[in-house]
């Protein structure tokens, strides 16, 4: 199973709004230059995450994307599953028929390690994944080099 870069930008994206947006709606143009992904594919996962209630727009100056709800009531499952991304293992995608027209022999292997990994992604939460050191680590690189304000400057400033 290889998880496909609709998913991983998904979460890198509701990562980085996670982090910034208690300070106020991140634009998908500071997501698309501090992540490194295309503001058009961002466009299409954002119409995705907003259409199941992840993320909420925010117009006029100033505006751009927030959570819809708090990063510790959206897991990386939910990402994943809002952009239509598939956590399938099977080669049939789980329709028994990938051996002429049959199940397979390993169909069960599978199908158990696909609900695995949903059940494992299930349980990290945006806000759990956000305090990671290594996380605050790199945001804190890319807000330096992209010239934003840095999220642990932020909170020092909301305090």
């Amino acid at each position: 199973m290889k998880l496909s870069t609709k998913g991983r930008y998904a979460v890198t994206a509701m990562m980085d709004i996670a982090i910034h947006d208690k300070f106020g709606p991140v634009t998908l143009a500071e997501i698309s230059q501090c992540q490194g992904i295309s503001l058009s594919y961002l466009e299409q996962l954002f119409a995705k995450l907003r259409k199941r209630g992840l993320v909420e727009g925010v117009r006029g100056p100033g505006g751009g994307y927030r959570l819809a709800k708090a990063a510790s009531d959206i897991t990386v499952a939910d990402i994943i599953s809002a952009v239509d991304e598939k956590m399938d293992a099977t080669r049939c995608a789980g329709r028994q028929d990938c051996y002429e027209g049959r199940r397979c022999l390993t169909h069960d292997l599978w199908t158990d390690l696909s609900r695995q990994i949903f059940s494992f992604l299930s349980e990290i939460t945006l806000a759990q994944f956000v305090e990671r050191p290594s996380v605050r680590e790199l945001i804190k690189h890319q807000d330096m080099t992209h010239l934003r304000r840095p999220a642990a400057e932020n909170e020092s400033a909301a305090a």
